[in-house]
């Protein structure tokens, strides 16, 4: 079954008449249970909702061993969170790099139940470890990565609906490859095209994602890989102009093997499956 749906995808954007251009804020907004429709900055009124390709037969299949109803580990968001201004599924841009197709399943930590109208953001390094907004801090150039050890632990708590956290990053320019933002539908679930994360010194290859739900940042967590499919991508280009790479998932201190996702084959690529079961009424349960 071929899964390039990207022209699908546009289609559907055209269609709802610029979804795309309300913001994270916004679309937060119109994920409330009490607001389900917005209206966007061309004027029309759209209830956002996820763009999805694959089956529910197909869907049941891929979940049935990707995690459990236990509360996803909390890690830090890292240096390079902000929110990006990006609604879509194919976050890609020019970046080149194998073809990774992601599906998350969101649900609640304690009915397992899953949680429709949730927003899930994710972003990553290209294939040469290098950030979006933020290529002069990820290359050194900006007064460089930060030193030391990632931090570890529980994430602040959540900022309030169009406001920030204290650790979220000031971009230091314009770019926006590989970050974007998706709504659940009511199975729990989004999609994202995007490619195999690069590296960079001090961390394993990663992916990182939060969980907004209620207007409330709910989860905040990153996805690793099998080190024997990152060995594979690596010896391709672009990846492999990328040398020495330090950290591996034994030695990262952030990697659990519940962040590991279901990677299959696919087409061109791969595709990758996880639970995130949130705490979506932040009573740390």
């Amino acid at each position: 079954m071929g899964h390039d749906h990207e022209g699908q995808r546009v289609s559907r954007r055209r269609l709802i008449a610029g979804v795309s251009s309300l913001g994270l804020g916004s679309l937060l907004a119109a994920c409330g249970q009490d607001a389900p429709a917005v209206t966007t900055s061309t004027g029309a009124t759209v209830s956002p909702t996820a763009t999805m390709t694959t089956t529910a037969k197909d869907v049941t299949a891929l979940f049935a061993e990707a995690n459990t109803c236990t509360l996803t580990a909390t890690t830090t968001q890292g240096p390079y969170y902000f929110d990006a201004d990006k609604v879509r599924s194919d976050i890609r841009e020019d970046r080149k790099g194998t073809r990774l197709r992601l599906m998350f399943k969101v649900q609640d930590s304690e009915s397992c139940k899953p949680l429709g109208n949730a927003v899930v953001e994710i972003w990553h390094c290209d294939a040469a470890g290098l950030y979006s907004g933020a290529e002069s801090l990820s290359t050194g150039g900006g007064g460089g990565r930060p030193s030391g050890n990632p931090p570890t632990g529980a994430p602040p708590t959540g900022a309030p609906t169009g406001e920030t956290s204290a650790n979220d990053l000031t971009p230091t320019d314009d770019k926006r490859y590989l970050r974007g933002a998706q709504v659940t539908n009511s199975d729990g679930i989004v999609e994202f095209t995007t490619i195999w994360p690069g590296w960079y010194r001090g961390r394993t290859v990663h992916i990182h994602a939060m969980v907004h739900f209620s207007n409330a940042r709910v989860l905040t967590t990153q996805v690793m890989f099998d080190e024997a499919l990152n060995t594979k991508v690596f010896t391709k280009s672009p990846y492999a102009a990328h040398t020495g790479r330090d950290t591996f998932n034994d030695g990262d201190n952030i990697y659990k093997d519940s962040m590991l996702l279901k990677v299959t084959e696919e087409d061109d690529g791969y595709l990758g499956v996880i639970v995130f079961s949130a705490d979506s009424d932040k009573d740390g349960k």
